[in-house]
C-alpha cells in the first residue's frame, strides 16, 4: 500500500530583496541632501535679519543681497566641484583679477576690440587652470602647495606687470574703447523694461544648473565624487583621474574669466591688488553649502546656499546699522556652525541608511 505524498509547504527562507528597488521616503531622501543644513541656516539667517534690520526686506536691498552672492557664488560652484573632486584652488581669488588684467592691458596696448581681450584674457586663465592641474597630477604634490605658488606667482604678475605697462597699479580706462558697450551687457548689467539686472545673477544661476546637471546627470559627475572619494579606488575601476582633476582646475578658471571681466566691464578699470583673500571666501561658501573638506560629499546647490548666506550677512550687517568690523567674526562662526550642523545632518542620514 502506497503512502500519500505529504503536502508541499511554502518556502519560508526569506528572499533577498534588490536594494535599488526598496522606496525610499521623502523625510530620508531629504536627510541625505548635503545641502540640507546650509538651506536650514540660510532661511535662518533671513528671518534674523528681517527681524533686526528694517530695510533688509525691501526689494532694493534683496537685489543688492542676490548681486552680493551672485559675485561670490559664480566661483563657489566650481569651488565645490574641486572641493568634492577633493582638492583646493587658492590660486582662484587672484586668476579672477589676473583675468580682468589681461583683458584690459590687451586691449589697450593693441588698440583691439575689446571682445579679442576677453578671448586672449579666456585662453590665457584656462592655461592657468590646466597649470595648476598638470602640475598637481605630474607632482603629487598637495594642492595646498601647487595652488599656493601659484597664489604667490600671479599676485606679483599681477602688480609686476601692471606697474611695467601701464606706469601705475590699476589699468587704463578702456571705456571708449569698441566693443566695450556690447561687452558690458553680456559681462556688467542690462536693462529689462525699467529693471537693471546684473549679469553675475544670470551666469551664477546657468553655472549652478550646469554645474548641477554634470554632478547628477553625467559620467563625468560620478568621476568626480569617485575621485574625491578615493582617487586610487577610482583609477582601479577605470576613472581618468588625472584628467577628471584638470578638468576641474579649469572649471575653476572659467569662473574666475567670467568673474574677471565682470570686474573690468563694470568698473572700467582694474587695480591690480585686488582679488587677495577671496579664495578663501569662496572655499568658505562651498563648506556651508555642505562640501566636506575631505572631498567626496557637496553640491552645486549647497555652494550657491552658502553664498547665499555670505551676501545676506555682509548686507544684513550694514542695513541693521551695525559696525561692519565684526563681518568677518559672524562669518566665521558660520562656518562652524555650518561644519557642525552638516556632520550632524550626514550622520543622521547615515544612522536611517
Amino acid at each position: 500500500m502506497s503512502q500519500a505524498a505529504p503536502p508541499a509547504t511554502p518556502d519560508r527562507t526569506p528572499q533577498k530583496v534588490d536594494e535599488r528597488l526598496l522606496r525610499t521616503s521623502p523625510l530620508r531622501r531629504l536627510m541625505g541632501r548635503p545641502e540640507l543644513g546650509s538651506v536650514v541656516g540660510a532661511v535662518a539667517v533671513f528671518v534674523f535679519f528681517s527681524i533686526v534690520a528694517d530695510a533688509f526686506l525691501q526689494a532694493s536691498s534683496l537685489a543688492t543681497v542676490l548681486y552680493a552672492a551672485s559675485t561670490l557664488g559664480i566661483m563657489a560652484v566650481p569651488v565645490a566641484l574641486l572641493m568634492i573632486g577633493g582638492e583646493f584652488d587658492l590660486s582662484a581669488g587672484v586668476m579672477v583679477t589676473s583675468s580682468a588684467l589681461i583683458s584690459s592691458m590687451f586691449s589697450y596696448q593693441m588698440t583691439a576690440n575689446v571682445w579679442v581681450g576677453a578671448l586672449v584674457s579666456l585662453l590665457v586663465t584656462l592655461g592657468l587652470g590646466a597649470f595648476n592641474g598638470l602640475m598637481l597630477t605630474r607632482t603629487k604634490l598637495p594642492s595646498f602647495i601647487i595652488t599656493l605658488g601659484t597664489f604667490l606667482m600671479l599676485t606679483g604678475l599681477n602688480l609686476g606687470l601692471t606697474k611695467l605697462i601701464s606706469g601705475t597699479v590699476s589699468t587704463k580706462s578702456i571705456g571708449d574703447m569698441e566693443g566695450f558697450a556690447s561687452a558690458s551687457i553680456v559681462f556688467g548689467e542690462f536693462t529689462i523694461g525699467d529693471t537693471t539686472v546684473k549679469a553675475t545673477i544670470v551666469w551664477w544661476l546657468v553655472l549652478i544648473a550646469f554645474a548641477t546637471w554634470i554632478l547628477l546627470r553625467t559620467r563625468f559627475g560620478n568621476w568626480i565624487f569617485a575621485v574625491g572619494g578615493g582617487a586610487d579606488a577610482a583609477r582601479a575601476v577605470g576613472v581618468p583621474v588625472k584628467r577628471t582633476k584638470i578638468l576641474l582646475y579649469m572649471g575653476v578658471a572659467f569662473a574666475a574669466w567670467v568673474s574677471g571681466q565682470h570686474l573690468l566691464f563694470s568698473f572700467d578699470v582694474v587695480q591690480s591688488g585686488e582679488g587677495v583673500g577671496n579664495e578663501l571666501t569662496y572655499i568658505i561658501a562651498a563648506v556651508i553649502g555642505g562640501c566636506l573638506i575631505t572631498g567626496g560629499y557637496g553640491s552645486a546647490i549647497g555652494s550657491a546656499v552658502g553664498a547665499l548666506i555670505f551676501g545676506m550677512t555682509s548686507k544684513g550687517i550694514v542695513y541693521a546699522e551695525w559696525n561692519p568690523d565684526w563681518f568677518k567674526f559672524f562669518l566665521g562662526a558660520m562656518l562652524l556652525l555650518a561644519t557642525l550642523l552638516n556632520a550632524w545632518v550626514r550622520k543622521r542620514a547615515e544612522a536611517t541608511t
